[in-house]
């Protein structure tokens, strides 16, 4: 849905609920609807300021998915003791940010209903699957909200993972490319990825598989621009592995060796472009274990005018045969084993002095 259609199926919804809890107490003994007098008009009122209130769009989402988001803001509304609209619309806000904590902090339930009934997890279950068929509908959202030209927008993936984090987002994408492991248009790459990720069958009492309640249906090829996308986002987050550093500086240094003359813009330097994901997930120390790897003295990472990106730059006089640096074991490392109890170490005799010796 749009972001208009949501705030509207929004106020739709809290419409409803009024109309609903306005029957039940018309029906009541009078004394009892004077009882409830302050908390209709409060409603009426939570109604009024939703019609020009405009949340953004992943907190009225998330406000959507209660089943009473008008009691829900209603029981913000009289924490507060509120005495003016702005309060009211506060809390609206509140609520909704609340909802999207919620929604965002609930742990996913990576097991079927068949074991939750015997763990006595139904309710843990139940959410979680509610969560992962609204994530499936965020993600159609988005894709259908950011798609045009040809082009899936840079917005689409982050909305979602404001919404749900990494871990649901990507759950609900492994499925969907596990249930159509058929489609031709799902990159190799993000197949393979998706048979990481461990996802049971869950069928029901007539043997459908529950799984395909939260399969993305929106087309197979944006599905996975918007998984690649996904995964690369994810991936920019996690630290970068001595093993990956490793690697980077080996295509480093095999890409200066490769031109028979130098290749930098005034014909001084051999230069190679470090990779932008590297770039993306690299510390500081990354880059010094970088900088040690490769066994250049001139060695310098600099940009280059009218050029993109950062670059790997040696003097064309560097001898380029030589391999890579092998990490040198931390000094405090190596004390800490010398002394380690249980091995045993050599004690060698104490050096002598000179005049000792002639003594």
């Amino acid at each position: 849905m749009t972001p208009e259609k949501i705030l509207a199926a929004l106020y739709q919804k809290m419409n409803t609920e009024q109309s609903e809890y306005r029957d039940w107490l018309k029906s009541q003994p009078p004394e009892e609807i004077l009882n409830h007098a302050q908390e209709y008009i409060a409603r009426e009122n939570i109604l009024l300021a939703m019609e020009s209130l405009e949340l953004p769009t992943v907190q009225a989402a998330a406000l959507l998915s209660s089943s009473f988001p008008l009691a829900d803001t209603y029981r913000e509304f009289e924490k507060r003791r509120p005495g003016y609209m702005d309060v009211i619309q506060d809390s609206i806000e509140a609520c909704a940010m609340a909802a999207l904590d919620a929604q965002r902090e609930l742990p996913l339930y990576r097991h079927p209903a068949a074991y939750a009934r015997e763990q006595g997890e139904l309710d843990l279950y139940r959410a979680s699957r509610r969560a992962n068929i609204v994530c499936k509908d965020a993600i159609e959202s988005a894709i259908s909200n950011n798609y045009q030209n040809s082009r899936l927008g840079k917005d689409a993936v982050p909305q979602v993972i404001e919404q749900f984090g990494y871990t649901r987002t990507l759950y609900v994408l492994a499925n969907t490319v596990q249930q159509k492991n058929w489609d031709g248009r799902f990159s190799p790459a993000n197949k393979t990825w998706a048979k990481t990720v461990s996802i049971p069958p869950n069928p029901d009492s007539f043997g459908s598989d529950r799984n395909l309640d939260f399969v993305v249906d929106s087309h197979p090829g944006l599905v996975d621009l918007f998984l690649s996308q996904a995964r690369q986002d994810y991936l920019r987050l996690q630290p970068l592995t001595p093993e990956e550093i490793r690697a980077e500086a080996a295509r480093l240094l095999q890409e200066l060796r490769m031109p028979d003359t130098p290749n930098s813009p005034h014909g001084t330097h051999y230069m190679a472009r470090v990779s932008p994901d590297f770039l993306a997930r690299a510390s500081s120390q990354a880059h010094d274990q970088l900088m040690t790897l490769l066994p250049f003295r001139s060695l310098a990472l600099t940009g280059m005018k009218d050029l993109p990106g950062i670059y790997a730059t040696i003097l064309a006089s560097e001898d380029r045969s030589k391999e890579l640096r092998q990490y040198r074991s931390s000094v405090r490392r190596q004390l800490k084993q010398e002394s380690s109890p249980g091995e045993k170490s050599e004690k060698k005799p104490p050096v002598r002095r000179k005049k000792e010796a002639q003594r």
